[in-house]
């Protein structure tokens, strides 16, 4: 490392101070504790065990780094960085903020300027001398103050990407097919940090238009994401306060929000939120950036086996297969109604929106091909259910 902007500063003092002023630095340094102790709290602990090394072989480093620089142009911060890198590694890790550390060094400072300067007067040294003394002090306490920031900032980013990468593994569990055991889940969501609700609900997602961005998504801490995989979706055990606002949360994605089971159910959510996006990515719904599949039950119902109810429809509708489609079109709707109302034929012209008499020949046409099926209500039920899932295959 090249000499940082303190390094010259020392460098350019006489050699001879420093080694008149080496004597003094275990007072200065019991004198920074002592400070330190009284002026941050959090410090202000028993000075035996791993704590009381550290913070003791923190404040002897950095004074005797100073002394060693004084009158050596060639002097380097390498030596000494990884202690104050390391530091800021263990704030992180003893789960404060950078805030103690930053004191303790502004304090340090200010200790060691008050025992300088006493030393400068007692040997007469030149008002010049001190000055630059002064200006390297402080600015050796920005430059381990940086390299503090590092090592905690390094700390951090290295903590979350773990918590990001066993977060995912957790997710990839709890979505398992077969589904993985509750204490596997249990044992990684605690190495996770991820408090286990009782139910949890699967939001499958979709990027809509724009660029991939994960970072641009809004979402709370607490909610497992799958961004990168091959079916993206997240789960949360809170909906009603994740889930608000999700389309301003997740913009540029689709989302649809599965049913809330069992935490062991998991991937029964994950099922249906994904056939509900099947039928949006087809048409069959309405393509909006958030959709509830509690929305759509009879939709998801009647489509939940397409081969079965194209089966209903051959076997229910088949005395329309020698109409037309328009003819064929014009009775499904006309029967349709009437078996939604069994109103009467102003009542369904009305809703169709043509003549009573239209309605009344398209009835009797309906009973030449039905005949009495017309009057069993299993009959009038599959005929129901046949023209509904219809129209809806007909949006496909």
């Amino acid at each position: 490392m090249r000499s940082t902007g303190a390094n010259g500063l020392w460098a350019s003092l006489p050699r001879e101070l420093g080694e008149r002023f080496r004597p003094r630095a275990d007072p200065l340094a019991r004198a920074i504790l002592q400070e330190v102790q009284r002026a941050v709290p959090e410090y202000a602990l028993p000075l035996e065990g791993a704590f009381g090394q550290i913070i003791t072989q923190g404040i002897r480093q950095a004074i005797l780094h100073c002394l060693d620089t004084i009158g050596q142009g060639t002097a380097s911060l390498d030596k000494w960085a990884a202690v104050f890198r390391n530091l800021g590694k263990v704030e992180f890790k003893e789960g404060r903020s950078l805030d103690c550390l930053q004191t303790a060094y502004r304090v340090g400072g200010r200790v060691a300027w008050r025992h300088v300067s006493e030393f400068g007067q007692a040997i007469g040294a030149d008002a010049d001398l001190l000055c630059t003394a002064a200006e390297a002090i402080f600015a050796y306490v920005d430059e381990i103050s940086a390299l503090s920031i590092e090592g905690y900032t390094a700390a951090q980013e290295r903590a979350a990407g773990t918590r990001a990468r066993r977060r995912r593994r957790l997710l990839e569990l709890m979505l398992a097919d077969p589904p993985s055991s509750p204490q596997s889940i249990a044992s990684h969501a605690a190495n996770a940090q991820w408090a286990l609700p009782t139910e949890v609900t699967v939001v499958a997602l979709e990027r809509r238009n724009g660029p991939l961005d994960p970072d641009s998504a809004d979402l709370d801490a607490d909610v497992l994401v799958d961004f990168e995989g091959p079916k993206p979706c997240l789960v949360t055990g809170d909906p009603d306060k994740h889930l608000k606002d999700l389309a301003e949360r997740l913009p540029g994605w689709r989302a649809v929000i599965g049913p809330a089971v069992r935490l062991t159910e998991a991937p029964r959510s994950l099922l249906w939120a994904r056939r509900t996006l099947r039928l949006v990515q087809r048409g069959v719904l309405p393509d909006k950036p958030v959709t509830w599949y509690s929305d759509h039950l009879s939709t998801l119902w009647l489509l939940a086996d397409e081969f079965l109810v194209r089966e209903l429809c051959t076997r229910s509708l088949a005395p329309f297969n020698d109409l037309t489609p328009k003819q064929r079109a014009r009775l499904g709707e006309t029967l349709l109604i009437w078996l939604q109302s069994r109103g009467s034929a102003p009542e369904i012209a009305k809703k169709l929106k043509v003549h009573p008499q239209t309605v009344r020949y398209r009835m009797h046409q309906l009973v030449d091909l039905f005949g009495d099926r017309l009057n069993n209500a299993d009959d009038r039920l599959d005929m129901e259910i046949a023209l509904r899932a219809e129209a809806l295959l007909a949006e496909d």
